[in-house]
């Protein structure tokens, strides 16, 4: 089979390799459609992680084949795979922080190396554990595209959990790429009032168009005084920082209330320095808190909200690329241009 194998940093080349073979318990995808996502490009880009592995973690496609045991797929079902699911027995999955679960961060799909994911192949290989918690079937008449936002669409939705967010509160989404929209969707659907930035004058017109009260260019407009001219002077109480860039996370904190909560989702990176008064945190009340990965509690109903279409996440998607012009789409991913929002990576086109 093909697949894109991650041979360095800023190096993937597609290269001929064994289909998988898969054991009791375990199931292999037949790769339709594989979104790029911006945590994948972080690797590729500053190689943090030993080569050589094959990414690609929002997975949809067929049962292609199913290891002794299995009862709950079928040959020829279509579905969606989570790469990580918790074992819900440790002291962090006691504590509903899944993501910090030692068996939660154990990668459970592979097309071939260390397992890290494999929807940038062919084929993967998906574990006795993914197999039993983590696939959801997808229904007649939905896209494998669209069903392959059901993983980042959990990850937005358990960001929007943690954070308390409620009817009567304004929301802030800083950044409007394909997981600020998603943010942007999400609070819509909620009927949350959400302002949103984003430089790019076509993301923020795909912001309104997705519920946003407004979208602003925070580089030439005054978001704390938006905020505070739509909350009778308060400020926002909730803000989601999908983007990452100098000084965001001020910003945030200057366009909300004492008390109010601002979730990190985009801040990956280990060498990312955030410099913000202790005050503003500490004598103001505020909550700086992470959102990072997916929670299998919601994983069924981030699918329902995906396959049903109350999230319109198919329209974020603006170019796919057949698995030998991938390195095209990472570097749209890496550098998008006025029209571009997610990419899909499909395995099996020519």
């Amino acid at each position: 089979m093909r697949a894109a194998v991650y041979r360095g940093k800023q190096k993937v080349e597609i290269e001929e390799i064994p289909v998988p073979s898969i054991g009791p318990g375990e199931i292999l995808i037949e790769v339709e459609a594989c979104g790029i996502c911006h945590t994948d490009l972080k690797k590729i880009e500053y190689g943090l992680l030993e080569p050589p592995r094959i990414f690609g973690h929002e997975t949809a496609g067929r049962v292609a084949a199913i290891g002794e045991g299995v009862t709950k797929f079928a040959v020829g079902d279509k579905v969606i795979a989570f790469h990580h699911i918790p074992c819900s027995k440790c002291f962090y999955c006691e504590r509903k922080l899944y993501a910090q679960c030692a068996g939660y961060k154990t990668v459970g799909i592979t097309a071939g190396y260390e397992a890290a994911g494999g929807g940038y192949a062919q084929y993967a290989r998906v574990m006795p554990w993914i197999v039993e918690r983590g696939v959801e079937k997808i229904p007649d008449g939905v896209s494998f595209e669209q069903a392959s936002f059901v993983e980042p669409v959990n990850t937005c939705h358990k960001g929007i959990e943690q954070s308390g967010v409620r009817k009567g509160d304004l929301a802030l989404v800083l950044g409007q790429g394909p997981i600020g929209l998603i943010f942007t969707m999400l609070l819509k659907h909620r009927g949350i009032d959400t302002i949103t930035t984003d430089t790019m004058p076509t993301r923020r017109a795909k912001s309104l168009h997705f519920g946003a009260l407004q979208a602003l260019d925070p580089l030439q407009e005054d978001l704390p005084a938006a905020a505070k001219a739509a909350t009778e002077g308060r400020g926002a109480d909730v803000v989601f920082v999908a983007a990452s860039a100098p000084g965001i996370v001020e910003q945030a904190i200057r366009a909300t209330r004492p008390g109010a909560t601002i979730v990190l989702f985009a801040q990956t990176s280990e060498k990312e320095r955030i410099d913000i008064s202790g005050a503003d945190i500490c004598k103001d009340e505020r909550v700086l808190m992470g959102a990072y990965s997916a929670d299998v509690d919601l994983q069924a109903e981030s699918a329902r909200l995906v396959f049903s279409g109350e999230i319109p996440v198919a329209e974020l998607v603006t170019h796919t690329f057949p698995l030998p012009q991938i390195i095209k789409g990472v570097q749209l991913a890496t550098h998008p241009d006025a029209e571009s929002l997610k990419i899909v990576i499909q395995p099996q086109r020519v």
